[in-house]
């Protein structure tokens, strides 16, 4: 039997998911918009825990994008050696801050956004979330593309592809936290390896759980 039911009521069902995460911090330890952006050039394929611990010190060096501006690339190697790909994400990082020069120009739309380097959708859609700027998708991390298709929400691999089948079975109000709301459930409960389904809230509709529940 086929357990994907298209009749299945999404935003309903997910709906718990945001009432339960909703406020709970970001796992970038950021204090406000420059330095998240910052962290999320980052933390491409590195993890959170590794880019909340050398960006103390950089932060320090770095306090907004008017002095990052004026920064050059040695400075920048020595306190983001540590940071995968950091080769790439200097040169981003450069590149940003000649664009925005201050912290008041970050962007808060996604096409202002996605248009400087080193900045993606997922990338973009956390500024957007975090800054309480209006969504305009809906953020697909790592995490995401694991709950979103073992659900049975979304029936593809790819991170595109899962956003636009998420965006277009969620109304707008849920996109800007029903992303990171999946994003928690991910790290906490639907681990890749031993997921707990008994403390999962939206097991009941849930296509893996069903199948794989002992």
């Amino acid at each position: 039997m086929d357990l994907f039911n298209e009749e299945t009521d999404w935003a309903k069902e997910l709906r718990p998911l945001i009432t339960k995460y909703k406020g709970k911090d970001h796992p970038l330890n950021y204090k406000n918009i420059y330095q998240l952006m910052v962290m999320v050039v980052l933390a491409a394929q590195d993890s959170d825990a590794n880019i909340n611990k050398v960006t103390v010190e950089f932060f320090r060096k770095f306090p907004d994008m008017k002095a990052l501006s004026k920064a050059n690339t040695a400075e920048l190697h020595e306190y983001l050696d540590k940071v995968r790909f950091n080769g790439n994400k200097i040169a981003w990082l450069q590149e940003i801050a000649e664009t925005v020069k201050e912290d008041k120009n970050i962007p808060r739309t996604m096409k202002e956004l996605v248009a400087l380097k080193g900045v993606g959708r997922k990338s973009a859609n956390v500024i957007l979330r975090e800054s309480g700027a209006e969504a305009e998708g809906i953020l697909v991390d790592l995490h995401v593309l694991r709950v979103a298709p073992r659900l049975g929400i979304t029936t593809d691999g790819d991170a595109t592809k899962i956003e636009k089948q998420l965006m277009q079975k969620l109304p707008k109000d849920m996109w800007g936290e029903i992303g990171m709301a999946l994003s928690f459930l991910g790290r906490e409960t639907c681990r890749p390896t031993n997921p707990k389904h008994s403390e999962c809230i939206v097991s009941h509709v849930c296509e893996y759980c069903l199948k794989h529940k002992a």
